[in-house]
């Protein structure tokens, strides 16, 4: 007999034993750790969770050649993944024997490929789709959704290229999303969910119905049919050879509208093997206090015990989506999803550039991607430009803005500490600090300017004092007749040049024009008409000429400069 099916074996008599010892100590011991006070509810799941996988493997050794295998015809190995969390995490119980349980040790689950492209203006190709995949995988990230295969082509595409195309450590982290089977149709005879086998990712994703209500009136379905569809996708997707983690749509809602039943409906998913229960708000409405609730519940019930973690998808339609996942990572849910920059339907999903940070840094969760930290600022960039979208310039964290003072109280407070007015030291992020002058500005705005292009070399040279409050009186008078500074670092750079003792300009401009001339530009109109005859393309250009003068000694030059683009 396979060993691992002994270990199984051993370890569900051990699980027996311990139901015994349960009721009369109120503890459970295992071979590889201790679980306290472990509800006989959870060690009842666990058991018939177990049997599934037992049935898995004997259908694993006995039917290798019915099992789906992914593109490239490998055998799906899940181990990988849960090597490297375990290593992050020092800890010697993988994702497969305890679950994760946070707020000490989280899961980071990137969904930008998939629900962070159901925002508006977001559309992104298979080849920018495998780069992002890229990033995210250097980056740490531990699980990539990259797609619903079994909804439209260039999905499918994707899944099939990164096969060949993304190496090992980048595939082990892909996950395939999709839904449970339909109502009438059995899992094994559903498209969908052999689409998702199809894509060969290790893990699989899909998302069931966790609300009552929606069930009845959306779904069509009735509540039990929904548990059996729950139980047979969930169980199908198992027994070959698949990680599963189940997004319980709207379950935050379901919660308050039937707990029961919401329970139900995790409680059907781990049965039936999932490993990670992502609890969903869907409609991004709930609060925080409603969240550490429900969540609070969930973990109690299932979370840590056996293999399953729970994990946490918000919305951001309320403004709450990273508040919400940092607060249900506090009530013990092991596993954070979202997106890069927040893309997503609607208001978007909770953004990754703000939950990690926040995660890592004020609440000292152990995380993957930890390291990485101070290429987060990078990776949010890149990812928009990949996207071809402009970056959010307040975004904290990750922002041009995030760390950029204007107010000159703040910025000779910031000259005395610079914890004065930031909650964190901008490198560790991959950011910095800034100084931006403008009529808020004070003295301090216009030396940390003068300091930073090298006038000022040592800490108490004061001689710029009376020209750094010369130069403000200028900016201010300037501003005030409609004249802007704050992205004008340059003309700032001239005033300090200007303001320098012994200055001269090196030449003055007489004047200057500017000519445009346009070759050969067609209306829209005839362009597919003369797209088959053989013409030089269009062309612009565009010339600057300037007159300047300068004076060398006793003599007057006239300087004559043209460029041409």
């Amino acid at each position: 007999m396979d060993s691992t099916l002994l270990k199984d074996l051993r370890l569900s008599i051990l699980i027996l034993l311990g139901l015994v010892t349960t009721s009369v100590c109120g503890f459970v011991v295992s071979p590889s750790t201790v679980v306290a006070s472990v509800p006989r509810s959870s060690a009842s799941i666990y058991l018939r969770s177990l049997s599934t996988r037992l049935a898995a493997d004997r259908k694993d050794i006995a039917e290798t050649a019915s099992i789906s295998a992914p593109i490239d015809s490998a055998p799906v190995d899940p181990a990988p993944i849960d090597e490297l969390i375990a290593d992050a995490f020092e800890s010697s119980s993988p994702m497969d024997i305890g679950g994760i349980v946070g707020p000490e040790n989280v899961i980071v689950y990137d969904t930008s490929l998939r629900d962070g492209t159901q925002g508006e203006s977001v559309s992104i190709s298979s080849t920018d789709k495998l780069k992002i995949a890229s990033l995210l995988c250097s980056f740490g990230v531990d699980y990539i959704e990259a797609g619903w295969p079994g909804s439209n082509p260039k999905d499918k595409e994707f899944f099939e290229r990164a096969s060949t195309e993304l190496p090992e450590v980048t595939r082990s982290k892909l996950v395939a999303f999709g839904s449970t089977r339909r109502r009438s149709v059995p899992a094994s005879e559903d498209g969908q969910i052999q689409s998702l086998l199809d894509s060969g990712t290790p893990t699989v994703c899909i998302v069931a119905k966790g609300h009552a209500w929606q069930v009845t009136e959306i779904l069509r379905a009735t509540k039990d049919e929904n548990l059996d569809m729950i139980r047979d996708s969930v169980g199908h997707i198992c027994a070959n050879g698949r990680r599963v983690f189940v997004d319980l749509e709207h379950f935050f809602d379901g919660y308050e509208h039937d707990s029961n039943y919401a329970l139900d409906c995790c409680r059907a998913a781990v049965e039936a093997g999932a490993r990670c229960l992502v609890l969903c708000d869907t409609n991004g409405g709930s609060m925080p206090w409603q969240i550490e609730q429900a969540t609070s519940a969930v973990v109690d019930e299932f979370g840590g015990h056996f293999g399953v973690s729970v994990g946490v998808h918000t919305h951001n339609d309320c403004g709450m989506a990273v508040a919400n996942s940092v607060v249900a990572c506090r009530a013990g849910a092991g596993l954070v999803q979202g997106t890069v920059n927040g893309i997503g339907e609607r208001t978007g999903n909770a953004n990754l550039c703000t939950v990690v940070p926040s995660l890592a840094l004020h609440v000292d969760s152990k995380m993957t991607c930890r390291p990485q930290l101070s290429r987060l600022t990078q990776l949010s960039r890149t990812v928009s430009e990949v996207m071809n979208r402009n970056p959010d310039t307040a975004a904290p964290f990750v922002g041009a803005s995030a760390f950029a003072h204007k107010g000159g109280l703040h910025v000779a407070a910031m000259q005395r500490h610079k914890d004065s007015y930031q909650h964190i030291d901008p490198k560790l992020v991959g950011n910095e600090m800034r100084v931006l002058i403008s009529e808020l500005s004070g003295r301090q705005n216009i030396l940390k300017k003068i300091r930073d292009a090298g006038f000022i070399q040592a800490d108490d040279d004061h001689s710029w004092n009376d020209r750094a409050a010369a130069i403000l009186n200028r900016v201010k008078q300037l501003e005030s007749i409609g004249y802007t500074f704050e992205g004008a670092d340059a003309s700032v750079h001239l005033m300090v040049l200007h303001a320098t003792k012994g200055y001269c300009s090196p030449f003055k401009v007489l004047d200057y024009n500017a000519l445009v001339f346009d070759s050969d530009i067609d209306s829209a109109s005839r362009v597919l008409k003369k797209a088959q005859q053989k013409k030089p393309p269009a062309t612009s250009r565009a010339t600057l000429k300037i007159r300047t003068v300068t004076t060398p000694e006793d003599k007057v030059w006239i300087s004559y400069l043209q460029y041409k683009t």
